[in-house]
């Protein structure tokens, strides 16, 4: 049967209610057709095996940004272009090029080599903020990516508070949203300038660490003809962006439901390995991404012919809690018997390459976060980003008793 002549349930994942509240829609939504949707800008594959089984359709498939460009209405614009430029938006040959270049340095063991300096930057963090004994959790989440990020690529601490602003303006840059063009813009013209200036930088000589760090690995690819220039802050741009939203909205999204579950928040205080436990468990959960493709070609799913030229959306972010795959899926159990395969991280050739820096900054983060800040509570009302794109939470207000870093005091 073609697409068009299905009868099809629409999830309404523009609206603010969805955005707060999708899993009410969602059920709704099965109960008339068990993995498709109609959406305000194209059709929604929302059952998770439809997902595992469309996206990792790498031939078929595209990923899907200039429809992103179109429906904001950005065409020929300096954030419009760089979308349209961007890793996620590189097919074939550059894709293959660009992603050679950046897997040596986004392996398992490279992120294991950064976890000392990501228990640096969460434990200096919280030395700056433990002391206050509340603030919002979410704005706190935020300076922690953003640094290990900075650091990474030996990018000068005084550049931070600058780049957080403009990450968080392009956090809503595939919201779907128009009125956020502007912020886009001069967010993605301030870390562009930022990313030439630290590339000219550092060809001058100037670094912050004696190390050699990321930047020097991607001015090298530059010199031996693996990357261009331009392709050079675009991608540090892309880094930014892609480093920084996902995991602070994560981190906070975590920290959000371990306020509910005050048992498995202790259990993070003194048990390291458990916090990978709690992190895989939340992003099979509730996680931040819903990812774009463009049909390439007719495919065939289940009976239903999707028409080349249809926009797909796979919102991986709530997949994980289809019924049809996943016992009790609203339950949130770090410990379960049976475990999914969630797909936070995408799946195919686009995969996400910083998922092994994200699994690591996300339990060293909270391992320490919760040694740090004891018994956290809620002191007001949370606000949810828009579903298109990178969802999360907007504030997190918490206040909870302050504790001393043993480990420093007797290290």
């Amino acid at each position: 049967m073609m697409l068009s002549e299905l009868d099809l349930p629409y999830l309404p994942m523009e609206d603010a209610a969805f955005a707060r509240a999708p899993y009410p829609y969602l059920e709704a939504a099965r109960q008339k057709h068990p993995w498709l949707a109609r959406g305000a800008f194209g059709y929604v594959v929302h059952g998770y095996k439809a997902i595992q089984d469309i996206l990792r359709q790498d031939g078929p498939l595209q990923s899907s940004y200039d429809g992103i460009v179109e429906t904001m209405g950005a065409r020929d614009t300096p954030w419009g272009d760089w979308t349209l430029r961007h890793l996620l938006s590189a097919r074939h040959e550059q894709h293959a090029r660009i992603r050679n270049v950046l897997a040596p340095k986004f392996t398992p063991r490279q992120a294991n080599e950064n976890r000392a300096l990501m228990r640096q930057v969460i434990a200096d963090l919280l030395d700056e903020w433990a002391p206050r004994g509340a603030f919002d959790f979410e704005e706190f989440a935020s300076y922690f990516p953003i640094t290990v990020m900075c650091t990474m690529i030996g990018a000068p601490p005084a550049a931070i508070p600058a780049l957080r602003a403009s990450l968080e303006a392009l956090g809503l840059s595939a919201s779907m949203q128009r009125e956020h063009v502007p912020a886009l813009q001069r967010a993605f013209v301030h870390i562009d300038g930022f990313a030439q200036e630290l590339v000219a930088a550092r060809r001058a000589g100037e670094r912050l660490r004696p190390q050699r760090d990321l930047l020097d690995d991607l001015l090298e690819a530059v010199d031996a003809g693996g990357l261009t220039a331009r392709e050079l802050y675009d991608l540090l741009v892309f880094l930014f962006v892609a480093g920084f939203d996902t995991s602070k909205n994560m981190l906070t999204i975590i920290m959000s439901l371990l306020l509910d579950h005050p048992g498995n928040y202790a259990r993070c205080a003194e048990d390291h390995g458990y916090c990978r436990l709690v992190m895989e468990e939340a992003l099979r959960y509730c996680s931040p991404a819903t990812i774009p493709r463009t049909a390439m070609q007719d495919i065939m799913y289940r009976g239903v012919t999707i028409p080349r030229g249809t926009t797909l959306f796979f919102p991986v972010s709530i997949a994980g809690r289809d019924p049809e795959y996943v016992s009790d899926p609203d339950r949130f159990d770090p410990q379960r018997a049976k475990r999914v395969p969630h797909m936070a991280f995408g799946m195919g050739e686009h995969i996400c390459l910083g998922q092994f820096i994200a699994r690591a900054q996300i339990q060293e983060g909270l391992h320490l976060i919760a040694r740090r800040l004891k018994a956290p509570r809620r002191t007001g009302v949370s606000a949810w980003r828009p579903f298109y794109g990178v969802w999360g939470m907007r504030g997190l207000p918490i206040a909870f008793t302050p504790a001393y870093d043993m480990a420093k005091e007797t290290g």
